[in-house]
């Protein structure tokens, strides 16, 4: 019970870090080059973590076969249901440019979907924490970092464009309390249902939020990052992904 507990605050901890950004997102009007280059920066934080812990950590437990085909599948799965997502208006929910997302005006029940958006990235990520913290928790606490700092720059582009979009502040807050709370729970969901499975199926479940998180930092976070931006965001988003490394080489 006291592991159950443990993965949970690992969770709510990482997820906390959306609330985070998600309030200075909300309450300054920050520049674009900022926003874009702390978004830079936790995708290399990511990028690093999802190499050297989730796919690195599933090639070691069960070999080649289950790193590849459960990263393949974790990348389909994301990418199908960001697809579906994106059709409903939840395409651009990590950009902070004006009017980049829709309004609810402009496109209906695009609150929803972005909302659902917000929920499809953060799950992965959680997941694994607490597939992690069965397997020791060294691997889980170098996840826990990475997402918690990743988190931040996404709470913050993402709530910015929603400021941007007309939606209030009980929506945006509202959106990103529940994605917390949604972490907490699938931490600690990785932790009870896969942590007893056999080091085969945890290397599949490890590679698959590899996968999905792979896809999301492509698919939402790039984008963010380097569009219209200064020329040192390659920089910015190596810097991330060397803290990263260091974090799981400490």
């Amino acid at each position: 019970m006291i592991e159950v507990v443990e993965a949970g605050g690992w969770g709510l901890l990482a997820g906390s870090a959306l609330l985070l950004g998600a309030g200075a997102g909300y309450a300054w009007r920050l520049p674009h080059w900022l926003v874009a280059s702390v978004m830079a920066f936790g995708a290399g934080v990511l990028l690093s973590a999802v190499s050297f812990e989730l796919v690195g950590e599933a090639y070691e437990q069960s070999g080649l076969t289950p790193a590849v085909l459960g990263t393949a599948a974790g990348a389909a799965l994301y990418t199908a249901g960001n697809i579906a997502l994106a059709r409903q208006g939840a395409r651009h929910r990590k950009r902070s440019g004006p009017r980049r997302q829709p309004s609810e005006s402009q496109q209906a029940g695009s609150g929803m979907a972005l909302a659902l958006g917000a929920l499809l990235d953060g799950v992965p990520e959680s997941a694994v924490i607490g597939v992690g913290l069965d397997g020791g928790g060294s691997v889980s606490l170098v996840t826990v970092a990475a997402v918690f700092i990743s988190n931040i720059p996404e709470g913050l582009s993402s709530s910015a464009g929603m400021r941007e979009a007309g939606r209030g502040r009980g929506y945006v807050f509202g959106v990103w309390s529940a994605i917390a709370g949604a972490c907490t729970v699938s931490a600690v969901l990785g932790y009870a249902v896969v942590g007893d499975m056999s080091p085969l199926v945890t290397a599949y479940v490890t590679a698959v939020a590899a996968g999905a998180i792979l896809a999301m930092i492509a698919d939402t976070m790039i984008p963010e990052a380097f569009e219209d931006t200064h020329l040192a965001s390659g920089l910015v988003t190596t810097s991330g992904f060397l803290l990263s490394f260091a974090l799981s080489h400490r």
